[in-house]
């Protein structure tokens, strides 16, 4: 029955996204919605992308054993991230009117620089997208009673989600992420009371939670817990800033204020919700101690499925499975978009530059199509892998190689095009080398590579210039 309900859910928002699609006319409509969303609506689809599975059973799983230290890459790094693109990012480049976040690093540093971001960019998807389908294969999985297979159930998931993100674009997530959010925060909403009154009270949860040291969130004062607290709190704080998905929603805003008040509001709403899988989790060591602890040891990610599955009613069920399926359905949907925008946009329209807008479409629709194969492929061969580790290691590439480009390129006139390549090529470099070898374990690779980006953008901008003045003064003196 449970498993039947979720199928129904399933062709409805199919049928939704469907609806949506109606709006799509041209190219602009499937990538940024036609910049016509309202501000509410930008704070729902921002914080609906973000709300995805790491966040239900990811967030969760590394709460129990490392406490609020364990989870300050995500949520309190990606929620300051959103904050970060209002307040920072939104306002210039909206004014800009661009398609895709790598149109803006050919219009600032030219082709070189756009190729390379753009594939930065769109590798780093693949880590995201497949922890949501990861998740919607265990979903099946868990609702069937092993009935359907986790990759079968991956396959289900992502032909769910293509049914309606191929037709409709932009217009189509927006609308069913608007939806899929309400489902989600009534839901985990009411699930938190429901447990808290199984639990003994919520004050009982949060004891608990103290006195197992879970609200400790401040590192050991060593260089080396610094640096690793550091590195994680920065990996999606910023390594998600330069991404197509966050950009597509500021770019799909029907005004500046919609673009900038918008990841703003939803990036304080993503932070403060995200506690309510922690709370359910920590309630889970209480109403089920015995099974609650084994299965922190085994996959604590099976933690939440199970204290809603053996220990609540039909009601709770429904409402669990409906949130966590809006919450992975929405966060697919929009990762699967945006690498594909990107690509047809900003790699594949440089060998068909006279192509029509319908043509441009029918090339965005067919990227989609080839990226959720790619994806459910490596979703596949990468099973047994966190879905929290998959989200957070997707966001070191940009980190190192996109994120000092762009942020030089709004702030810092004298950064030029030497420069972002510079960081690219040393960041990428750096982070490879401790990624593999013994150094990655006394210091953050992804660290390690942001500050070698920095250092290349400084260096690579100013040597060119610092060179012409010495030969100039040179001959000036010569002249004399």
């Amino acid at each position: 029955m449970l498993l039947a309900l979720v199928f129904v859910y399933l062709l409805i928002t199919i049928a939704i996204g469907l609806l949506a699609a109606k709006k799509v006319h041209n190219s602009a409509d499937f990538a940024i919605a036609g910049r016509h969303l309202p501000l509410a609506m930008i704070v729902t689809t921002t914080f609906a992308t973000w709300f995805g599975s790491e966040t239900v059973l990811g967030i969760p799983a590394k709460f129990v054993n490392g406490g609020l230290q364990g989870v300050v890459e995500d949520p309190f790094g990606a929620g300051f991230c959103l904050i970060f693109v209002g307040l920072f990012f939104a306002g210039k480049l909206y004014k800009m009117t661009l398609l895709t976040i790598s149109d803006y690093y050919r219009e600032r540093y030219g082709r070189v620089v756009e190729v390379a971001c753009s594939l930065i960019i769109m590798l780093s998807y693949l880590g995201w997208v497949s922890a949501q389908v990861t998740a919607l294969g265990l979903v099946f999985n868990v609702l069937s009673g092993g009935a359907i297979s986790v990759p079968w159930g991956m396959v289900i998931g992502v032909v769910s989600i293509l049914a309606y993100t191929l037709f409709g674009g932009m217009w189509s997530v927006a609308i069913t992420d608007f939806i899929q959010m309400i489902i989600l925060v009534v839901g985990l909403s009411v699930l938190a009371v429901f447990a808290a009154d199984q639990a003994g009270g919520a004050d009982k949860v949060v004891a608990l939670a103290v006195s197992q040291d879970m609200f400790k969130f401040w590192p050991e004062p060593t260089f080396k817990e610094i640096a690793f607290f550091i590195a994680a709190a920065v990996t999606i704080m910023f390594g998600s800033i330069p991404q197509q998905d966050v950009f597509q929603r500021v770019m799909s805003a029907n005004s500046v204020k919609a673009a900038t008040h918008g990841p703003v509001i939803g990036g304080i709403c993503y932070i403060l919700f995200a506690f309510v899988p922690m709370f359910l989790v920590v309630s889970a060591m209480i109403i089920m101690p015995e099974k609650a602890t084994s299965l922190i040891a085994e996959d604590p990610q099976k933690v939440l499925p199970t204290l809603v599955m053996e220990q609540m009613p039909f009601v709770m069920q429904v409402l669990f499975f409906g949130a966590l399926l809006s919450a992975i359905k929405s966060c697919a949907s929009a990762t699967l978009l945006a690498p594909s925008v990107t690509f047809t946009e900003n790699i594949w329209r440089q060998f068909n530059p006279h192509q029509s807008d319908q043509q441009e479409l029918r090339a965005m629709r067919v990227t989609v199509l080839g990226f959720s194969a790619i994806v459910l492929c490596y979703a596949i061969l990468m099973q047994g892998t966190s879905i929290y580790e998959m989200v957070s290691s997707a966001y070191q590439v940009p980190l190192v190689g996109a994120f000092v480009p762009l942020t030089f390129g709004l702030y810092w006139k004298r950064a030029s095009t030497q420069g972002a390549i510079a960081a690219i090529v040393l960041g990428l470099s750096v982070w490879v080398v401790l990624l593999f070898t013994p150094l990655g374990e006394e210091f953050p690779a992804q660290l390690a590579g942001l500050l070698a980006s920095l250092l290349g953008m400084v260096v690579g901008s100013l040597a060119p210039q610092f060179i012409h003045n010495t030969h100039a003064s040179h001959h000036k003196l010569s002249g004399t």
